[in-house]
């Protein structure tokens, strides 16, 4: 679980501080926003791996930030879990259904959450790091670093073979420059934006030649996705 982000979304300090103190000495990094606003804009600058919603913001209702990140492609598919002292079985219910994977009650224990954090965690993670890649021809095998297109291997360099491991591990989902940068190049690493733009041309072109160049997909506005759709 070592190396994954969290946005702890929580007006209480005290809380907060807390619960980011737990999570950092389980291994986690960790992003603080005290009201609706500020989690928006640590979105834009850091995608998390998981969010922690209060329900009672000063600004806006954490059921009505969960459904709007729900909307928004950059964000859907980041599970959320939801942290309230409404306790009441339809409390539950309503923040399930506005779309929180899932709901804890206050008080909670810290190692409750740190539990439910990597449970939640090993749902979504999409292939184990030695697993092949498949998406119909394009098979990616990272235990042997190769790449083939209908059964042709592609010779590709480490950055490609990362952005588009990367890619396929996080199907249908749109990523921005930044967030590109981040998971791809490093979080520590000091490169340019359009550095990203470089790579993914590049990468277009070695799969041009077997027509897998349109599943790296332009969002106008956003960034890339790699889609079939």
């Amino acid at each position: 679980m070592s190396g994954k982000r969290v946005l702890i979304v929580e007006d209480e300090q005290a809380i907060r501080e807390m619960i980011s103190f737990a999570l950092r000495r389980a291994g986690l990094e960790c992003l603080e926003a005290a009201d609706g606003q500020r989690a928006q804009v640590q979105l834009a600058d850091k995608l998390p791996d998981v969010i922690l919603m209060d329900w009672m913001l000063p600004d806006v209702s954490g059921i009505e930030l969960i459904r709007r990140f729900k909307r928004d492609e950059l964000t859907r598919q980041i599970p959320i879990i939801m942290l309230t002292a409404r306790g009441d079985e339809d409390d539950k219910v309503h923040g399930l259904d506005s779309g929180a994977d899932d709901y804890l009650t206050k008080p909670f224990s810290p190692k409750e959450l740190v539990a439910r954090i990597r449970a939640l965690l090993r749902r979504i993670e999409p292939t184990e790091q030695g697993i092949s890649l498949a998406f119909g021809d394009l098979v990616l095998d990272p235990s042997a670093h190769r790449v083939l297109a209908k059964n042709k291997e592609i010779n590709m360099g480490p950055t490609e073979f990362r952005l588009l491991q990367f890619f396929m591990n996080h199907p249908d989902r749109v990523y921005n420059r930044a967030q590109l940068l981040d998971h791809v190049w490093g979080r520590n690493a000091y490169v340019e934006d359009r550095t990203v733009d470089v790579h993914v041309l590049r990468l277009r072109k070695l799969l041009k030649p077997y027509n897998f160049d349109a599943l790296i997909q332009t969002v106008r506005g956003s960034g890339y996705r790699f889609s079939f759709k």
